[in-house]
């Protein structure tokens, strides 16, 4: 298998996607939050855990958004994209987990996985950032991609579907 981020001469190089067609691409990436109970108590019955530095889901979400669209400027490969949607929600998974998916779609020749799985992971340092006042016991894990469709190759639940 050859590594398509790799030209012949063994440099480093973007993909040339200009043969690719154009198709809707999806992606859906989620991160994974472990919560120490100082933290998890402080979650309201709405939802939303408000702190001195403000509601932390709904900045968390803004921060996410702003990651999606500056994923190209973080990874040196990545193709800048005109995104269609960006989707991020905070799920309370247990009482001391929460669930950060973020969902990126677009119509392209390049896929979003890359986008979603920014978006996800900075949500995930948002609510950590904004929640250290309180314990530095989170734990940030499972970053993973967990749907994809418009390319080559589908994932469904974390799973190769093709």
């Amino acid at each position: 298998m050859k590594l398509t981020h790799i030209d012949q001469e063994n440099n480093p190089t973007m993909v040339d996607i200009s043969d690719k067609t154009v198709t809707t691409r999806e992606a859906t990436a989620q991160s994974i939050i472990k919560l120490p109970k100082i933290v998890s108590d402080q979650i309201s019955d709405k939802g939303e855990l408000n702190l001195k530095k403000g509601p932390v889901f709904h900045t968390a979400i803004i921060a996410g958004t702003m990651a999606v669209k500056k994923t190209s400027d973080l990874i040196p490969f990545c193709h800048p994209l005109l995104i269609s949607s960006i989707k991020i929600k905070v799920n309370r998974k247990s009482t001391d987990e929460l669930q950060v998916l973020c969902t990126v779609k677009m119509e392209g020749k390049t896929g979003v996985e890359m986008e979603a799985l920014t978006g996800a992971t900075v949500a995930a340092l948002t609510i950590y950032d904004m929640c250290k006042a309180l314990s530095h016991e989170m734990v940030i894990s499972s970053t993973a991609l967990i749907n994809k469709s418009g390319g080559k190759r589908s994932i469904k639940d974390g799973k190769l579907c093709d």
